[in-house]
């Protein structure tokens, strides 16, 4: 009996990693042949996460055009070229960017089930995260299985009218990736004392004012502490680079850098005190370490980590952000309540029940099409 064919369509960073779990989970099963379709959205920082996860692609894109409607265009054209070429069984795409929409319209059209890893998170505002929530919507109405990370997520879906029977919630993949990178790299906490505030701000919500009043921030919280080092992965878009190293370049404490590959992040993480970010993604590492975090946004749509009490949601206001970080890291008590036990957006196990989900539908499917 001719094996299912999966193909993991995904190109920036974050999808890597939280797919990377769910790409090795299927192999080691053994039930499917898997591939794995790079679209090339994120070039270098792709290629390293890539590595890191042990995944070499079976196709890669190289990416056209530098605005967002030329990659999409070309890369729209790639997918369905590879489709022609090779019938797939399942389209497995995760979260909300221009790659996973791209794979999910692409096998819609050509009548190949969508599976949606991190599906209903949402913030109902489309212009924050742009476009992200947009996309993000738009996969849920293209999807057959809507794999959740939280209860939250779910009741999203259900309330949108999405059949209960095609939700699984599995807990988030990110959690799976950390446990498999720490087991693997070896990755602890390493620093001493409270360690050091950790920052990473890229959003292009905040572009303009707001990114300087976060910033402006920052550098008033590294004056107040100058003991304290101030670690910022400052991201490679020249909006963020030119607004950082103007306003935090001579801070003595704060340490502007290149921004981090995964395993340096997670040891980032592990050795933080504290968390700054606007990053969806970090909302959820940083619990797995009992890293508090503060939310520089308005809103969330990973609210999870607020209501159990690890995460802040302080906007990007600077009297707000230096009043919660004073706040934090003066008073003990207040402090300890935001290192949780475990970490609220799963068990690391996520990826375990994706792969047992898709095996029980895809290997009924070809049975019944066997006996036919």
């Amino acid at each position: 009996m001719q094996k299912p064919i999966i193909a993991i369509v995904s190109g920036t960073r974050p999808e890597i990693i939280k797919l990377a779990p769910v790409y090795h989970a299927l192999r080691q099963s053994r039930w499917a042949d898997v591939e794995w379709i790079h679209t090339g959205q994120h070039a270098q920082m792709a290629d390293d996460i890539l590595r890191c996860f042990d995944i070499t692609p079976h196709i890669a894109f190289a990416r056209r055009g530098t605005s967002l409607q030329d990659f999409s265009a070309h890369c729209r054209a790639k997918l369905d070229e590879t489709m022609v070429s090779r019938a797939w069984d399942m389209c497995i795409v995760q979260g909300d960017t221009e790659s996973a929409f791209l794979g999910a319209l692409a096998a819609f059209y050509k009548g190949v089930p969508v599976a949606h890893v991190e599906a209903g998170l949402r913030t109902y505002n489309l212009s924050r995260p742009f476009p992200e929530e947009g996309l993000r919507q738009m996969i849920s109405r293209l999807a057959l299985f809507h794999f959740t990370p939280t209860q939250r997520a779910s009741a999203a879906l259900l309330s949108e009218g999405i059949d209960a029977q095609k939700i699984l919630q599995t807990g988030n993949t990110v959690v799976d990736a950390q446990h498999w990178a720490c087991g693997k790299h070896g990755i602890s906490r390493k620093a001493a004392g409270r360690g050091h505030i950790l920052v990473t701000v890229h959003r292009r919500e905040h572009w303009g004012q707001q990114m300087d009043d976060i910033f402006r921030a920052v550098a008033e919280i590294a004056r107040e502490h100058p003991s304290m080092k101030v670690l910022f992965p400052v991201h490679l878009n020249p909006i963020v680079q030119d607004a950082a190293r103007a306003i935090l370049a001579d801070v003595p404490n704060v340490e502007l850098t290149a921004p981090l590959d995964y395993l340096q992040m997670q040891q980032a993480l592990a050795d933080s005190a504290l968390v700054l970010t606007d990053s969806g993604g970090l909302q959820e590492e940083a619990p797995t370490f009992g890293v508090p975090v503060l939310v520089l946004r308005h809103e969330t749509e990973r609210p999870e980590a607020v209501e159990a009490g690890c995460a802040v949601l302080v906007g990007p206001d600077r009297p707000a952000i230096v009043a919660e970080v004073r706040r934090l890291l003066w008073d003990e008590l207040a402090y300890k309540r935001m290192q949780q036990p475990a970490n609220p957006y799963g068990d690391g196990l996520a990826s375990r029940r994706i792969d047992e989900c898709l095996a029980n539908h895809l290997l009924g499917v070809v049975e019944q099409a066997s006996a036919a």
